[in-house]
């Protein structure tokens, strides 16, 4: 501790102060990206081959009105902040690394990005904070793989190392998380073993590997020592009302892309109550090139179940004012509907919906021109938003507070800010 200087430990100290919060992220990728001006921003004086099929409707907060195929959404949008203008994603690629990591789409490029690649939310927020409760992994990412891999992307750990990447509950790994014949005392014994017969490789490592892989191994002795987890991905424990206001969806994969998985909102909600910091999950393929009205019509009604479900769910368990909700896609879509009736990659702008963290809710951030093109009023970055998650977590964005591979310390977000708006 002598040889700590006063800024560690005072960055210490700060951390240890995070550890001990609740606060907790919940971030849906909507795979392929949605098209903003057939959910929250409705362009009804546009041209009717840019116009779309559908209607806008009132919401319980005046003078804020979305998509028709959201009516769970509008009865509480004074839970809701729609985002109309949310730029950054820069060249159109089907990817969600603008979702997970908060970066300009242009370093989407591993040219563009240290040493590792940039880390996801998860993998920081996991490598800050820690879990909130022991035998809880800190990052827990549900969604399955996909026929287009960053659709069924959990968010990457980059340069903080595998032992802050998500633990995925999906698949075959299930059936590991459990010690069927093995007893606690010869699981002690063979943590035991493998401490030791690591002592050396661990004293001489110069990667960082080893540093990982304790944490990692902490984690995984944590899981299979705990019921913690277990439980909380049980949804037989559930309520059945509960479980009904939430649905089942559709758990197949959607072309190749992610679920439309209802049970995930669920699952989300109760990996944040039991500890998890942060649990992504990837809801759906929207990108609609073809039949977009009818790809809508599958997709919102869906959506719109699920996320008003959680969000009322959090709120009547007192969960809303540590517990922040995302959801967004890539990018937005085209104003033209195409000859396919479909909208294609549109990256100047897109939208999305936060909720819950204790944010001043009930209000709509952004505006875009008359054909939904550009962004007109208060352009939002994905990394604003980013910036406001971390500040309602309690993390100081001032103070660049992880290191790559080389040793470089990074800040969090690329010199944006915490929205005024909600903070």
């Amino acid at each position: 501790m002598g040889g700590l200087a006063l800024p560690e430990l005072l960055h210490a100290e700060g951390l240890s102060g995070l550890k001990n919060s609740k606060k907790a992220v919940i971030m849906i990728y909507m795979a392929g990206a949605p098209p903003h001006q057939d959910m929250y921003d409705l362009k009804m004086d546009a041209p009717s081959e840019m116009r779309g099929e559908f209607q806008p409707i009132p919401t319980n907060v005046p003078g804020i009105q979305i998509c028709e195929l959201l009516p769970r959404m509008a009865k509480i949008m004074d839970k809701l902040v729609p985002i109309r203008s949310l730029v950054g994603a820069k060249n159109g690629s089907h990817d969600s690394f603008m979702c997970y990591t908060g970066r300009d789409g242009s370093t989407l490029n591993q040219l563009g990005q240290p040493p590792g690649g940039w880390p996801s939310m998860g993998a920081v927020l996991s490598k800050l904070m820690g879990p909130s409760q022991p035998g809880i992994p800190p990052f827990v990412g549900l969604a399955p793989r996909a026929g287009h891999p960053p659709y069924g992307s959990s968010g990457k750990p980059g340069f903080l190392g595998a032992a802050n990447g998500p633990f995925k509950v999906s698949g075959p790994g299930k059936e590991d998380m459990v010690l069927k014949d093995v007893t606690l005392d010869r699981l002690g014994d063979r943590r035991g073993l493998l401490s030791s017969f690591d002592q050396f490789r661990r004293e001489a490592d110069q990667s960082r590997l080893m540093e990982g892989m304790d944490s990692f191994t902490q984690q995984a002795f944590g899981v299979l020592t705990s019921s913690e987890l277990a439980e909380a991905l049980n949804l037989d424990k559930e309520d059945p009302k509960v479980r009904a206001r939430y649905g089942k969806g559709d758990p197949r994969n959607f072309g190749d892309g992610a679920p439309r998985n209802l049970e995930h909102f669920l699952l989300a909600r109760r990996l944040v109550e039991a500890g998890a910091r942060c649990v992504t999950l990837n809801f759906g393929r929207w990108d609609f090139h073809s039949d977009n009205f009818n790809g809508m019509r599958g997709h919102a009604p869906l959506f719109d179940q699920g996320l008003s479900a959680l969000v009322e769910d959090l709120h009547e368990r007192g969960l809303d004012k540590d517990v922040t909700v995302v959801a967004w896609g890539e990018f937005g879509r085209t104003p033209m509907i195409n000859k396919d009736a479909g909208r294609d990659h549109w990256p100047r702008v897109g939208g999305g919906v936060l909720a819950g963290g204790g944010m001043p809710t009930g209000q709509v951030i952004g505006a875009t021109d008359r054909l939904g093109g550009e962004p007109t009023e208060r352009p939002v970055h994905f990394g604003e938003v980013f910036a406001t998650i971390y500040h309602r977590m309690g993390i100081d964005i001032n103070q660049p507070m992880i290191t790559d591979f080389t040793g470089r310390p990074h800040y969090l977000v690329d010199g944006h800010k915490p929205m005024p708006e909600l903070v």
